[in-house]
């Protein structure tokens, strides 16, 4: 069985936003009277949302310098963090090498492709424009979507029933730990891509079904188990009993 549909993270697998991201912080930091943090230690968070980003940068330097009260600090701050991220956001993040093409590929094959991302939905959204993305997919998945987020299973649901194909036969690929999580729960097919964050731990380490070196190895991948099942199905003695 192969796969008719594609849903991709953005932070990490499609788009390199970890500059940004981290301007966006120090910024909000600053504005706070606080030193700026490593970008390093910023990237190394990324994947759970902005605002969830912010709270345990603060926990950490919380636990660093117990003077800083850490929760009533981020309600103050996650406003300001939202206010500077919207201003750069898309200003200075880059699509990764070959990714439109490789959508743009994947597209004239006939897969359906979509975006699953736990950043919020209007950042999420600007983001793919400015960065010439959202044309090439069909759907956005966003962190405020839904009630649930990755990993919870649902939310790749939600997207094979949006796709309109059985969710077994819908990969999601992303750079982390809760990408492949988030796939096996919902029993969609787990792949990867080693751009990404995911805390500095490499996302070999989650075990996804298959590590695709970029996008443009992924796409041709996938394209050529459907040109593959499709010859089977035309009879030329590779046929499986679903032809």
């Amino acid at each position: 069985m192969t796969i008719d549909a594609l849903t991709l993270d953005l932070d990490g697998t499609l788009v390199d936003t970890a500059g940004e991201i981290a301007a966006a912080v120090n910024l909000t930091l600053a504005e706070f009277g606080l030193a700026p943090r490593p970008p390093a230690e910023i990237g190394a968070r990324i994947g759970h949302g902005l605002h969830a980003l912010m709270i345990g940068l603060l926990q950490q330097m919380q636990a660093d310098d117990p003077r800083l009260v850490g929760q009533l600090l981020a309600d103050r701050m996650l406003p300001v963090l939202d206010r500077h991220y919207a201003a750069i956001v898309g200003s200075v993040a880059r699509p990764y090498p070959g990714a439109r093409e490789a959508l743009d590929a994947l597209a004239g094959e006939g897969v359906r492709l979509g975006c699953v991302t736990n950043k919020a939905g209007a950042a999420a959204r600007r983001l793919l424009e400015r960065c010439g993305l959202a044309s090439r997919l069909s759907l956005l998945v966003a962190g405020d979507t839904l009630a649930q987020r990755k990993p919870d299973g649902a939310v790749l649901r939600h997207a094979a029933e949006a796709l309109g194909v059985p969710v077994g036969r819908l990969a999601h690929v992303g750079d982390s730990r809760t990408d492949v999580q988030a796939a096996r729960n919902a029993g969609a097919v787990a792949w990867a891509v080693p751009y990404g964050y995911d805390g500095g731990e490499p996302v070999a380490l989650a075990r996804p079904d298959a590590l695709f070196p970029g996008l443009p190895a992924l796409a041709a991948h996938l394209i050529a188990l459907r040109q593959a099942e499709r010859a089977g199905c035309r009879g030329d003695g590779h046929a499986d009993a679903g032809c």
